[in-house]
């Protein structure tokens, strides 16, 4: 059973006896609202804490005792910036995962296909992306995430199983459609804020000081800070003796269907 559905069981339960008690000793109104802040509350912080798993499952890191890590790139792809991503991988031999957002890839579909070809994994990260995700139907979720499978499939010839939900943000509608499309939902241990951070030297430490094995990083194409740092920050994890795998490798999990 999921925290949420776990949450409003406890939260049936102490509302039906708060009415036993009110019923019987007639009670202060401010008990229901404490218990109805305390449950909006929770339920708030748990649509936005991706790594709580609150409303479905999400595999948020790796194995921790294997000295492993891996790197996603959400948002693309993106000409001017997936390019130069996919070259400094080359460059240092390293495989990533590209979280891609439909209209993006109807656009840039050869991005896609060097992505590809270079050998790194594409997840589905919705078509439109839109601030207005999380308040979304479960029927319009499912079909961005199926408009985004068929761009993906139309040029690669599979549909991806990771998912990323934009902003990080799930509710039940959210989750009904990962269910209904038996998607595998991917978070992080590492969020990066290189949509916000733009100074190189602290991005950089941002994403290094807490760095150990099973981690998940999440960078985004479209920050020119991330693609500064990008080279040295691969750098200090190798030279840290940390290996960067391909993130099914990381969760023992197939990416495509």
């Amino acid at each position: 059973m999921p925290p949420y559905k776990k949450l409003n069981l406890i939260f049936s339960i102490l509302l039906a006896g708060l009415i036993a008690l009110d019923l019987s000793f007639s009670i202060s109104n401010w008990w229901y609202v404490v218990l109805l802040a305390l449950y909006l509350i929770l339920h708030v912080a748990g649509s936005f804490i991706l790594s709580a798993g609150f409303f479905l499952s999400v595999k948020s890191r790796g194995n921790r005792n294997e000295i492993k890590i891996a790197l996603t790139f959400d948002d693309g792809p993106i000409p001017g910036n997936t390019d130069k991503v996919l070259d400094i991988l080359k460059n240092y031999g390293v495989k990533a995962t590209f979280f891609c957002i439909g209209w993006r890839i109807k656009e840039s579909p050869e991005l896609l296909k060097r992505i590809i070809r270079e050998g790194h994994l594409v997840g589905n990260h919705t078509y439109y992306h839109k601030s207005i995700f999380g308040l979304l139907p479960a029927k319009s979720v499912s079909r961005e995430l199926q408009d985004t499978d068929r761009q993906i499939e139309e040029i690669f010839g599979k549909k991806p199983r990771f998912f990323r939900p934009p902003y990080g943000v799930t509710n039940p509608m959210i989750a009904n459609a990962v269910a209904a499309g038996n998607y595998t939902t991917i978070g992080w241990s590492i969020r990066s804020f290189d949509t916000i951070i733009k100074n190189p030297a602290r991005l950089f430490k941002r994403v290094t000081t807490p760095i150990t094995a099973g981690d998940i990083v999440l960078f985004h194409d479209y920050s020119d800070s991330m693609i500064k740092i990008l080279p040295d920050f691969i750098q200090y994890v190798q030279q840290k003796g940390l290996q960067v795998i391909p993130l099914n490798e990381l969760l023992n999990e197939e990416p495509y269907r």
